[in-house]
């Protein structure tokens, strides 16, 4: 069993309250949850009006199959333009 996780830190330079943040997560979490088969959440930064932490989580069977879904999907929420991507952090394990 291969379990691949990517920790995303986004920014949001112009925004000015947390309802405009939410109202952001709220729509990268469902186009993401939409088109792959992975889990997403908000992960960290809760009450921080300009700065997104968003956690992906995916499991299969086979290593290269993970990395590459776990990519298309960082793809995907950078082709959007809805905040900045700040720093990736991707892990997979074989448990």
């Amino acid at each position: 069993m291969v379990v691949g996780t990517l920790k995303l830190e986004l920014r949001l330079p112009e925004n000015r309250s947390l309802k405009g943040k939410r109202k952001v997560v709220r729509s990268m979490v469902d186009k993401v949850k939409a088109r792959f088969n992975v889990s997403i959440a908000e992960v960290g930064s809760n009450d921080k009006w300009q700065k997104i932490e968003l956690g992906i989580s995916t499991i299969g069977n086979d290593r290269r199959h993970i990395d590459a879904s776990l990519n298309r999907v960082l793809n995907f929420l950078e082709s959007l333009c809805l905040a900045q991507l700040v720093d990736t952090e991707m892990e997979i394990f074989n448990l």
